[in-house]
């Protein structure tokens, strides 16, 4: 077995790194940042919101190109798991650390909305996936997936009321069910 050349282990490597999320993470999590430690000093802020950018580009491609090859794990339930649980907790345990070593430590209460923020992302990001969007290296451009976003959004956001409703359904029809025996 021939080892791979440097220009195919590149290819492999940007294979798994997807660029549209790259860019969407690191500006929405850099203004969440500069929003939480609006009232620290200048130059805390700034290093906190530098390493943010260069740590988040780098690595939220990645993040999302291991989410997006997990699309494709036969176990539907695993394959979930890895896109809304593990990947963001290892993201997020691996940010920190970053920060840290940086000497860039957000505070407190910034790192709280950036967690929050990132269980709502993984969660959305889980169910836009799902439907095709924000994939890259498939057919539809960014702006394609732009278009369909409001439609997502509203999906989104009406989903748990769905659920909930299908589950009390099926719950009084189990009941009723049982009942009548």
């Amino acid at each position: 077995m021939q080892p791979a050349s440097r220009p195919a282990l590149f290819a492999q490597a940007l294979s798994c790194w997807n660029w549209k999320c790259a860019l969407l993470s690191a500006t929405t999590r850099s203004l969440i940042y500069l929003a939480a430690t609006a009232r620290t000093g200048f130059n805390g802020r700034l290093a906190v919101v530098v390493v943010e950018i260069a740590y988040v580009t780098l690595t939220a491609g990645l993040y999302a190109g291991l989410q997006q090859k997990a699309l494709g794990i036969r176990s539907r339930l695993l394959g979930n798991l890895m896109i809304a649980l593990i990947v963001p907790a290892l993201a997020q345990s691996l940010d920190w650390f970053v920060h840290r070593a940086a000497g860039a430590v957000p505070p407190p209460r910034a790192t709280l909305f950036v967690c929050i923020f990132t269980a709502i992302s993984a969660l959305f990001h889980l169910y836009v996936m799902r439907r095709g969007v924000f994939l890259s290296g498939r057919g539809s451009s960014l702006l394609d997936d732009f278009r369909r976003i409001p439609r997502l959004i509203a999906g989104f956001v009406v989903r748990p009321v769905v659920v909930i409703s299908t589950l009390s359904h099926r719950l009084v029809h189990t009941i009723e069910s049982q009942t009548a025996l």
